[in-house]
């Protein structure tokens, strides 16, 4: 459309009393190809195509969306509307200058053959199925995403910008006479097909099929209070979990967090220090901007342990009467945005996880993190620990499984005794109510002094 008509959609919009109107064109392109044990098993491509229009009078809020973007079908809708509230006409700004999309893709995916990616595939899947005959199944996934938006609004956003992605997931499944076990390894960036070429992944097969031989022999752990040594990298989730949605105004606006009212308030040990940055270019969860259009933020969290930030979207910053912070995301034009995360991590302190383990007489070291479960009114989470070694005497001893962490994110803050040095990511696909996002967790190793343990060993 021209800008011309999208004021006139945006007018429409404010006549009957909205204070705000947004409009949000969508154009997404997604392929997936998945390999299992050598053969190709899913090959797709998804194209999710539409416009999502949302308005405000205050913080009520009507929302539609429609995948006919042509400019009746769309003026329609918000006539529609905008019926929905009373009230004094807003008004409409002109048009903003755009801020410059930064291209972040070195090689365009349609510059990739599609046999290319198939051969590749295949050859990842079948060296973790065969390197040993008790590897079962084996899988190599391609994820190629890209996201083409228009946001506007009638405070004078008028913002273009494309999303790319990939990611290559891997995971082998082991079996033997008594148990069976899945590991994974998943590197997914902000970037085009050079993300094949940025990584070893012929090698990262090898360590995935190594782990899965590994955890066959792991013992059944028993529930005990213990210290526990969380690993770098997803690891990570704990915190997004237990800690990061608490800290959204999706839920702080409401006080229906455990945070609520803590600015300034000692949350954490004072060697956690925490941000949500969205502007770290090339990185999973990396945005030139969110879905409202406002620039991504480094977001000062958590800093030596004293809360001092939300993550803040547009209408419950109405509530909190608290500037937006860039955080505003949806899965797609389906969807009404609200605050979510991007990149979140724990920065890194100066420790080393071989010091940190070697000063540990006793305890879990938590290797891998698998699914669980978090209530964000509370920060009630449980974890799976899906690779985890015992820890005796400052040593690495033998594999467990079974290995639940249980708590509560504003517990297991204060109880962080140290923190490492290697920072690293992980990425993840994190899903709440305005969708699912691509996501980094993110955290150097820590090691929390006093953790529930569930297992079921004896």
């Amino acid at each position: 459309m021209e800008k011309n008509e999208l004021k006139e959609l945006l007018q429409i919009g404010v006549s009957h009393g909205a204070d705000y109107v947004e409009l949000f064109f969508e154009d997404t392109i997604t392929k997936i190809i998945r390999s299992l044990s050598g053969e190709i098993t899913e090959a797709s491509t998804t194209n999710i195509h539409g416009v999502g229009i949302r308005l405000l009078q205050g913080v009520d809020e009507v929302y539609g969306y429609t995948n006919d973007d042509s400019y009746d079908s769309v003026k329609a809708l918000v006539t529609d509307l905008s019926t929905s509230f009373t009230g004094t006409p807003g008004t409409v700004s002109e048009f903003l200058p755009e801020r410059t999309y930064r291209n972040n893709v070195k090689k365009q995916a349609n510059t990739v053959n599609y046999k290319k990616r198939v051969t590749l595939l295949n050859e990842l899947s079948l060296i973790i199925k065969s390197h040993d005959a008790r590897i079962v199944q084996a899988v190599a996934h391609l994820l190629e995403t890209s996201q083409k938006v228009l946001i506007v609004n009638n405070e004078g956003i008028y913002q273009h910008d494309v999303r790319n992605r990939t990611r290559v997931s891997l995971f082998g499944i082991s079996k033997d006479e008594v148990t069976m076990q899945q590991v994974g390894d998943s590197t997914g960036k902000s970037c085009g097909f050079e993300l094949l070429d940025k990584y070893d992944f012929k090698k990262k097969a090898v360590e995935v099929a190594e782990r899965a031989i590994k955890m066959l022999s792991a013992k059944d752990i028993v529930s005990q209070t213990m210290p526990v040594v969380i690993n770098n990298g997803f690891g990570g989730v704990i915190f997004h979990e237990s800690c990061g949605h608490p800290l959204e105004a999706s839920s702080i606006s409401k006080g229906l967090s455990p945070f609520a009212n803590k600015i300034g308030e000692k949350i954490a040990s004072e060697l956690v220090t925490a941000y949500d940055d969205g502007t770290q270019f090339g990185e999973w969860g990396y945005l030139n901007v969110d879905d409202e259009g406002h620039p991504t933020q480094r977001n000062l969290l958590i800093k030596d342990g004293i809360l001092v930030g939300y993550l803040v979207d547009k209408k419950n910053g109405r509530r909190m009467d608290a500037p937006a912070t860039g955080s505003s995301r949806r899965e797609s034009y389906k969807y009404s945005p609200t605050s979510r995360m991007n990149v979140t991590y724990i920065d890194k302190g100066t420790d080393t996880l071989e010091n940190i383990i070697k000063d540990t007489e006793y305890g879990l070291f938590a290797a891998t993190l698998g699914g669980g479960q978090v209530d964000p009114a509370t920060g009630e989470f449980n974890f799976a620990v899906s690779e985890g070694y015992m820890i005796e005497k400052g040593e690495l001893t033998h594999a467990v499984r079974g290995a639940m962490l249980i708590g509560q994110g504003k517990d297991i803050l204060l109880k962080i005794d140290r923190v490492g040095s290697e920072l690293s990511y992980g990425q993840g696909v994190c899903g709440a109510r305005s969708g699912s996002v691509p996501t980094d967790v993110g955290q150097p190793p820590i090691r929390v002094k006093e953790l529930t343990v569930g297992g079921g060993g004896k």
